[in-house]
């Protein structure tokens, strides 16, 4: 609290204290098939004991943490925070098309299409931040599958390659 009985303003306050809360929750209900009680040794020594503790204080603050956020939202709704948290999952899907987009075109034309996209996502239309975005794309590749020699699968598209140019593709990019 500052002087003057003015409240801080924390927007999305509410939102994670629920979200905190209802991990917790979560978490409790799998206390017991994730830890046990044991009939012998002391409570202290119990394997179940310090996970016990630590979640159920998890749902303890994690409560009094909403009752007091939602104490203070109803006072001063100020959700638009949630907005921002919610459009920065954009990202996470993304990253599950490029999973996915492997597979099926390959490691090599993924990353390079991925690149490029994710650069004119982020507002980039200059031509050479474009071929720098491409080039680290390619970049990325070649340190990965040559380099450090990760193993990634070949995509389906490299099926219809003629056969030595298969070979090379699905060894090499």
């Amino acid at each position: 609290m500052s002087g003057g009985g003015k409240e801080k303003r924390r927007p999305g306050g509410l939102i994670f204290a629920l979200i905190f809360l209802i991990v917790a929750l979560l978490l409790l209900t799998q206390l017991g098939s994730q830890t046990k009680f044991s009939p012998k040794g002391q409570l202290f020594a119990q394997p179940a004991f310090w996970p016990a503790v630590g979640v159920m204080g998890m749902v303890l603050f994690g409560a009094c943490h909403a009752v007091v956020e939602y104490r203070r939202s109803s006072r001063n709704p100020g959700l638009g925070e949630t907005g921002v948290w919610l459009r920065s999952l954009e990202y996470l899907i993304w990253f599950m098309a490029y999973v996915f987009a492997v597979p099926i075109i390959g490691y090599l034309p993924a990353t390079l299409i991925f690149a490029l996209a994710l650069a004119l996502r982020a507002g980039y239309r200059n031509r050479r931040i474009l071929v720098a975005a491409a080039l680290m794309g390619l970049a990325v590749v070649l340190i990965f599958k040559t380099i450090l020699s990760v193993k990634i699968p070949g995509g389906a598209l490299y099926d219809y390659l003629p056969g030595a140019l298969k070979s090379v593709a699905i060894i090499n990019f």
